[in-house]
């Protein structure tokens, strides 16, 4: 590593693997932000400038008005095994570790409650949203869904490739769709916390927000799915952000984003391609994905506010018991990490 004009620049003599797992992750995110940011404007001068507009027409029409139905099961088997994932997860290295023996019965549903969301999720996205870490090994018997921001599937083109990695929204009715399949079969994972746990989002923090998330606690009670605790050990460790006082002029811009959009508009800290001093792709930390022993839930269709409360406190020691089990293995100050519930 060479320093030059007070900036770390990553050697010349790396691997050509190691150079495709920083392309590969820094794809993810420059696409991501691609169909956030610019398609819009893509979108506008094709349909006002071109003579495609037409076809933009007749495709925004179809995914808006016909193709609504976006909790149906579209996945592509070739698209979640492709190499793009398998380069992204070997960049940090991301492992998914499951601490229970037996497998998870073939006929029941079973809600994955994975924390923290960290800045863009990639623990649960690269080692169960995708098949690279194989996910039919660990989990054969069940077809794996994970539920993300319904607006995510009003970005032209972005939905599509959301699709067919088998992503579905984060609502009520496709979560009681997934969990109540008959015969059962699906694992639904699902990132409590959501976009305001992304501004917990910093290394060295273990802080999750579930105090007052108690929806997932009656999607299991509804249709009496088991809840699974899932902790990524390093999730927050792979950006750092820059942090502004509540009330401060920027952090209320965040937060009315947050509100309008559902999407944590976070300054991160990261690095580049070539200099490991500042841009915005992650830094290489090993993630590790603990899934935990599934919580028996039984079916009770109108579930009591005290039924959801006993529940929901059930989970939280378990999962509070999972992270505490679980983090000599994966973290350097495990004697003195806490996990901070919010």
């Amino acid at each position: 590593m060479m320093k030059l004009f007070n900036i770390e620049w990553a050697p010349l003599q790396l691997p050509l693997k190691r150079r495709l797992q920083t392309l590969a992750i820094a794809a993810i995110i420059y696409v991501y932000a691609f169909f956030i940011f610019v398609m819009p404007s893509v979108l506008y001068y094709l349909i006002f400038y071109s003579k495609l507009w037409w076809l933009c027409i007749i495709y925004l029409v179809w995914s808006f008005f016909i193709d609504t139905d976006r909790s149906s099961d579209r996945t592509s088997k070739w698209y979640r095994n492709c190499s793009w994932f398998k380069y992204s997860r070997d960049y940090f290295p991301i492992k998914l570790n499951r601490i229970f023996v037996n497998e998870l019965d073939s006929k029941r549903n079973y809600l994955f409650c994975c924390f923290p969301h960290g800045f863009l999720g990639f623990g649960p996205l690269l080692s169960l949203t995708t098949n690279t870490e194989g996910t039919r090994k660990y989990f054969p018997f069940h077809s794996i869904y994970t539920h993300t921001l319904t607006i995510n599937f009003y970005i032209p083109i972005f939905r599509e490739l959301a699709i067919m990695l088998g992503l579905v929204p984060t609502s009520k009715e496709c979560l009681d769709q997934k969990m109540g399949k008959p015969g059962g079969g699906n694992i639904s994972v699902l990132i409590v916390g959501g976009a305001e746990e992304a501004f917990h989002c910093n290394p060295g923090v273990h802080s999750i927000v579930l105090k007052n998330r108690k929806g997932f606690i009656k999607v299991a009670l509804r249709n009496g799915c088991p809840l699974v605790p899932v902790y990524s050990f390093g999730e927050n460790e792979v950006y750092g952000q820059y942090e502004f006082e509540e009330g401060s002029i920027i952090r209320k811009l965040q937060r009315k984003l947050k509100e309008l959009t559902g999407v944590a508009f976070v300054l991160c800290k990261g690095r580049g391609f070539f200099q490991y001093s500042f841009g915005i792709v992650p830094y290489r930390r090993p993630i590790n994905v603990v899934v935990g022993e599934p919580i028996d839930v039984q079916k009770t269709e109108n579930p009591t506010k005290e039924q959801i409360d006993d529940l929901h406190q059930l989970f939280e020691k378990k999962l509070v018991e999972l992270f505490e089990s679980q983090k000599k293995y994966y973290l350097d100050n495990h004697e003195t990490a806490r996990l901070v519930i919010c």
